[in-house]
Order: C-alpha cells, then sequence, then structure tokens
C-alpha cells in the first residue's frame, strides 16, 4: 500500500520497507554443515544503484535467539587461531563483515570447516560445538553475537574434556 504524505520522512520509510523484497540478493548455493547444532544464515542484502549496499537481521527471524552480548575480533596477527573451546549453554552467530576467516566445528562426532568470506553470510552455532578459528586475513573483521552474558564456567577449554562430555 502506498500513502503519499508530503512529509519526505514518511516517503522515506515507505521506500524503505517496500523495496527489501524487490531488491535483496539471495545466493541459495550452500554447502551442507554435517555438525550438530550449526547451520548457514543469509541475511538479506538491499543493493541500490550509486548508494551501496545495505544488509539487515532481525532478532528471532535471523538471529535465532535474543542477543546479550556481541563482540567482534580485528587486527588478529597472521597464523593466529581463535576460540579452540566449546560453549555448554551459549549459542552463538557468527559473520564475516570483511575479509575472510576459517570456522572449524567438531561436535564430537562430525567435523566440518566453513569458510565465511560474505558480510551477510553467517553461521549459527549451538551448545556444544568445539569451535576454531583460523586463516585470518589482515583486514579480516568477525562479528559475534552471543545467546548470553560472558560466563566462564560455560566454556570448555580443553577438547579431551569436551571429548570426555560424549562419553556420559
Amino acid at each position: 500500500m502506498f500513502y503519499l504524505k508530503k512529509n519526505g520522512l514518511t516517503l522515506v520509510l515507505l521506500i524503505v520497507y517496500s523495496r527489501p523484497l524487490a531488491l535483496c540478493k539471495k545466493n541459495t548455493v550452500k554447502k551442507k554443515i554435517k555438525t550438530k547444532n550449526s547451520y548457514f544464515i543469509e541475511l538479506p542484502v538491499i543493493s541500490e544503484k550509486n548508494r551501496g549496499n545495505l544488509c539487515f537481521g532481525e532478532i528471532k527471524k535471523q538471529i535465532p535467539f535474543d542477543i546479550k552480548r556481541f563482540y567482534y575480533i580485528f587486527d588478529v596477527p597472521p597464523k593466529t587461531n581463535r576460540a579452540q573451546h566449546a560453549h555448554k549453554t551459549t549459542k552463538q552467530v557468527l559473520f564475516c563483515i570483511n575479509a575472510l576467516v576459517r570456522i572449524k566445528l567438531d561436535d564430537g562426532v562430525n567435523k566440518d570447516e566453513i569458510i565465511l568470506s560474505k558480510p551477510n553470510e553467517g553461521i549459527f552455532l549451538g551448545e556444544m560445538l568445539w569451535t576454531e578459528v583460523t586463516n585470518f586475513q589482515r583486514d579480516t573483521i568477525l562479528l559475534v553475537l552471543a545467546s548470553d552474558f560472558y560466563k566462564e564456567n560455560d566454556y570448555i577449554r580443553d577438547y579431551k574434556i569436551f571429548k570426555e562430555y560424549f562419553k556420559k
């Protein structure tokens, strides 16, 4: 429904909310993830010539939890690995908003390696996934959205202990 007022702000809001369906880019080709509690998330992108791109997501739509914490990792020295832990209950979504990064996942049975290289493509990580982040480039920026506040007792930082959880 188009309702025009003389107020430019109203017109802008109508344009912003009426255009995404027509302008959203989708890339539907994705490698299947074998590890449990993980899947790809693709955010819509509005692309307009001479204006650039706008990528957006909404809580409970593309992001499947309320965000309690977020952080981003950048300026990582070459050949440095990050993460190397699992969370007992915290869920996360990772987006590489600049450059690329490799995510190694292990659910205790299956293992995957995922490359994130597009700012609108992310990965959901559920609980009990051993995660390692590698192959940072000089200009990599990795954004992490988390379902809970920082709690040290939620982390499993020893791979042997992580594997023991699956023997119980």
